[in-house]
């Protein structure tokens, strides 16, 4: 569905990326969380966010729901339309990452195909969090009911039930939300773009967060 038109031309900016980044005292980064719908995915991007502002970071989460009511609202869940969701996510993202924002994605995100497109676009500022939850597992948090609607057959091209996911193979980041505690899951982040050196997190000392 991506067309550039022939009449835009690139404009360069004034205030760079690097400005802003240096401003923000950070990096731009985009955390891009994939998983089944009910593996904790928006609620570990809402959770590591909040930690990351804590810490003086600027964030934003960019949250499958959320999205679909405006940017993305004219589209279904067929595979092409789920294709132009996340390329719309991707070019997004991009933007906040320019910013010098670091921008969560909590989206199912299905196709390695179309993860690794949003890979290609972001390069070394794209980090794969594979929130890896069993099928029971999410099927049992179905607080919304969507599971036990699409095995009824009343949602088509349901990831899981009539629609496949496909598991990231190499992702930066394996947060089994099965099992871990949503702490023990932010901490899982943390850890690693701290190890990583991806971003330059204020002291914890200096704000009580150790």
């Amino acid at each position: 569905m991506s067309k550039v038109s022939s009449n835009v031309v690139w404009h360069t900016p004034e205030v760079t990326r690097q400005d802003r980044e240096r401003r923000n005292q950070h990096k731009g980064l985009m955390l891009w969380l994939t998983g089944l719908s009910g593996s904790g995915k928006s609620t570990l991007a809402h959770a590591t966010e909040a930690y990351l502002h804590q810490m003086g970071v600027h964030t934003y989460v960019l949250d499958g729901d959320n999205v679909r009511h405006g940017l993305c609202g004219d589209l279904g869940f067929s595979a092409v339309a789920r294709r132009e969701n996340i390329r719309r996510i991707g070019e997004v993202g991009k933007l906040f990452v320019d910013a010098g924002t670091v921008v969560f994605s909590a989206f199912i995100s299905p196709f390695r195909s179309d993860r690794q497109q949003a890979r290609k676009l972001l390069g070394e500022d794209f980090v794969e969090v594979y929130c890896n939850s069993p099928l029971s597992v999410c099927e049992s948090r179905d607080v919304k009911g969507l599971y036990q609607r699409a095995r009824a057959g009343e949602i088509r091209d349901f990831t899981g039930i009539s629609s496949p996911y496909e598991p990231p193979e190499n992702p930066e980041i394996v947060v089994d939300t099965a099992n871990l505690t949503l702490e023990e899951s932010v901490e899982r982040i943390i850890d690693y773009l701290r190890q990583q050196q991806l971003i330059t997190l204020l002291a914890d000392d200096d704000r009580g967060h150790r």
